[in-house]
């Protein structure tokens, strides 16, 4: 490695050092004003506060870690071209290409450590931070459990079973409800395609109905729709809605091939997967996108980082309304997964290596 790119990744490294410190301790601070009087409230250590906080510090970083990838380069290359490096540089026949190119690299491996704190740190700490915040300070146990695409949830004499899809909705798929007596006999057994909540009550769709008549024979009703008056409502079957930050990129991909009962549900699943993973990628593309844009700022209106910090968090902003909107359209089956993921990625990088490549010549 020659002396050139070793400083320049020592800049990078500097940059995304502070930027990453910088939104940590913001966040943190914030956080921290918005949780303290729960904490208060229910007597708790400042000891369990300070770990509470400590371990959401892997969450934070995966969150802010492509915007601090873009910034550190929109930073890094600034510096060199208000100080005049960059111009020096290019006169001495060093070409925008060799210049750039540890900042990609750079940017690279930081994106390669986040995945690697998806996949092996975040798991624990979400599961940890979540269990901190919704038992010992909401005091909300997880009533519900989930295994293999499913919900369950065990009532005072009854039991459901469900997939559920989308957690603002209360629609549930392949519905089932089992109630017993007090010897713990079988009484009823309700499946269904699909189950709704809808005005304080239960619609079940495309379902049957098995009704105990005694030695062990049952009744079977078929039904195209029928209300039925459970116990339980959707608000009692509490399971974390940040479950899926204590699953690993890998736990997330083995899940989405478990799933295999509704379109809704795959497609959920993959879109959960998929929308990890191109998050964590998504500062790849920014930094494409961002390195000529501040060469492009400064040539038109004599600014580089007075203008271009400002418009490049502005692009970043953007970049990211697209994705989550693409997000929600997979998630709602309206749009591919895979699609989702990608489209804004593919746009931004191609958009970018286009301008660099036009600023080189």
């Amino acid at each position: 490695m020659n002396l050139l790119n070793r400083y320049i990744l020592k800049q990078f490294g500097k940059n995304l050092l502070m930027l990453a410190l910088s939104f940590i301790a913001l966040y943190i601070l914030i956080d921290f004003f918005e949780k303290i009087d729960n904490f208060m409230e229910k007597g708790k250590p400042m000891v369990l506060v300070g770990k509470f906080f400590l371990l959401s510090i892997p969450f934070v970083v995966e969150q802010m870690g492509p915007v601090c990838i873009l910034l550190a380069g929109v930073v890094t290359l600034g510096v060199l071209n208000n100080s005049n490096e960059l111009t020096a540089l290019k006169a001495g026949g060093i070409s925008l290409k060799q210049i750039t190119g540890p900042i990609i690299a750079a940017g690279l491996a930081a994106t390669l450590l986040l995945l690697a704190l998806s996949q092996f740190v975040l798991p624990r700490t979400a599961a940890i931070t979540n269990r901190i915040w919704h038992r010992e300070v909401k005091g909300q146990m997880p009533l519900g459990i989930y295994r293999s695409g499913r919900y369950y949830y065990q009532g005072e004499d009854n039991f459901y079973s469900f997939a559920r899809p989308d957690h603002a909705k209360t629609k549930f798929f392949f519905f089932s409800h089992a109630a017993w007596n007090k010897q713990y006999q079988l009484q009823t057994l309700v499946a269904a395609e699909q189950a709704v909540w809808q005005n304080d009550k239960w619609l079940l769709y495309n379902g049957q109905v098995q009704i105990a008549q005694g030695d062990g024979q049952f009744k079977t009703e078929i039904f195209k729709w029928r209300s039925f008056p459970f116990k339980e409502k959707p608000a009692d079957f509490f399971i974390p809605r940040l479950r899926s930050s204590e699953l690993s990129i890998l736990e997330l991909y083995r899940d989405a091939l478990r799933r295999k009962q509704s379109k809704e549900e795959k497609s959920a699943a993959w879109a959960e997967f998929y929308g990890r993973v191109s998050y964590i990628l998504l500062g790849l593309p920014l930094l494409l996108l961002g390195l000529p844009f501040i060469l492009l700022v400064y040539r038109k209106w004599g600014r580089d980082l007075s203008l271009a910090v400002p418009v490049s968090c502005g692009m970043a902003f953007a970049c990211w309304g697209i994705w989550a909107i693409l997000q929600s359209l997979a998630k709602a089956a309206y749009f591919d997964p895979l699609a989702a993921a990608l489209s804004v990625h593919l746009t931004v990088g191609a958009l970018g290596l286009f301008l660099l490549l036009r600023e080189d010549t």
